[in-house]
């Protein structure tokens, strides 16, 4: 008996010495499947910033663990200083998956309704139309309110002027419908630029404010805000246009402007920590993640696009969480993959935003 037991006993030892090189080989070829993985994306990144198609910085997570995060090609062309994880880049259009997330907050915490009318929240608003539209109408682009940055001359005539919120919805965001509430999707930053005035008049806070306490403290993201021309804000990467003469800096734009619909500004390694946090509970409820990332007209949740991406020789359909931005100098886009925990995040300062469909 004492012999089955002894060689019981040293059998348990071998397997238990096997296991122990069994271990670090495993996690070594994991870690070399990693680091395959971070060249392959680093070279592909690399030949379209060679190629003068990508000018910014990238993160890359899989199963909600980064990657990569770098910077390529520079953010300031004038001192020749690099991009790096930490540059910080205006996020345009991205901006209104921030807005959403304070709007679905308030009508969690009972503040507001989704079917509530725009009306009932800013009195002063034209009554004919404000009576018509919801909360939900704006957030999907199904208002009808006409897009305010679509107007003839907009750009030329209007956007290097700062303006007070009540004053531009008057002048710019209170035109005639251009269809019945609820009918159509057309994309309107008017809509997103209503509901930051409707998170000002609710809470009795500036917009940027309210952004600070409700999403980027408790997130911690510390280099994300409202872009401000006049601030010193370290690290902040200049926007750049691509002419057929080179690179040129970028037309002047009030960020009054942009507002709700596109006035943030992060950075790669802060919208890791958004994309993380849109993954628990502390920053919106299952309630209202379904929300947010069920589609309506043309794919649209509230602040994001709903989308099926189809990769690979195979076809292979992928459910994504995306949305892009443009603003001037400027065009990022964010792509979750919900399923694996995925993130693809790039910002490029020198608006080449036709490329960055492709490279994601």
């Amino acid at each position: 008996m004492s012999a089955i037991i002894y060689q019981t006993i040293r059998e348990r030892a071998l397997l238990a010495v096997l296991l122990l090189i069994a271990i670090p080989t495993v996690l070594l070829a994991q870690d070399q499947q990693q680091n395959d993985k971070q060249h392959k994306i680093d070279q592909l990144i690399s030949a379209y910033n060679q190629y003068g198609q990508f000018n910014g910085s990238a993160l890359v997570a899989e199963n909600g663990k980064v990657l990569l995060k770098k910077g390529y090609g520079l953010a300031n062309m004038e001192w020749n200083i690099s991009n790096q994880p930490d540059t910080k880049f205006r996020l345009g259009s991205i901006t209104k998956q921030f807005t959403a997330t304070l709007i679905l907050q308030l009508v969690e915490q009972g503040k507001i309704k989704l079917d509530g009318k725009l009306s009932d929240y800013l009195d002063t608003y034209r009554k004919e139309t404000g009576n018509k539209i919801t909360i939900h109408h704006l957030l999907t682009h199904t208002s009808g309110v006409p897009n305010y940055t679509a107007l003839p001359g907009f750009f030329q005539n209007v956007s290097r002027n700062p303006f007070m919120v009540t004053e531009f919805i008057h002048k710019y965001a209170s035109g005639d419908l251009e269809f019945e509430p609820g009918s159509k999707f057309s994309y309107s930053n008017s809509g997103y630029f209503l509901l930051g005035a409707i998170v000002e008049k609710i809470t009795g806070k500036p917009y940027e404010q309210v952004l600070k306490e409700n999403i980027f403290d408790p997130v911690g993201m510390k280099n994300s805000g409202f872009d401000h021309y006049d601030r010193i804000i370290d690290k902040r990467a200049s926007g750049y246009i691509k002419t057929s003469k080179g690179y040129q800096n970028a037309p002047y734009l009030d960020m009054s402007i942009p507002y709700a619909a596109g006035s943030l500004y992060s950075t790669v390694e802060d919208m890791f920590l958004w994309d993380q946090a849109l993954r628990g509970n502390k920053i919106l409820s299952e309630k209202s993640k379904q929300l947010m990332f069920t589609p309506n007209l043309s794919n649209y949740g509230y602040g994001f696009a709903i989308v099926n991406a189809t990769l690979g020789p195979n076809k292979l359909v992928v459910p994504t969480v995306q949305h892009d931005g443009g603003i001037n100098g400027f065009n990022t886009t964010i792509v979750r993959i919900p399923r694996d925990n995925n993130l693809i995040v790039l910002l490029d300062n020198t608006s080449q935003g036709r490329y960055l469909e492709a490279m994601t």
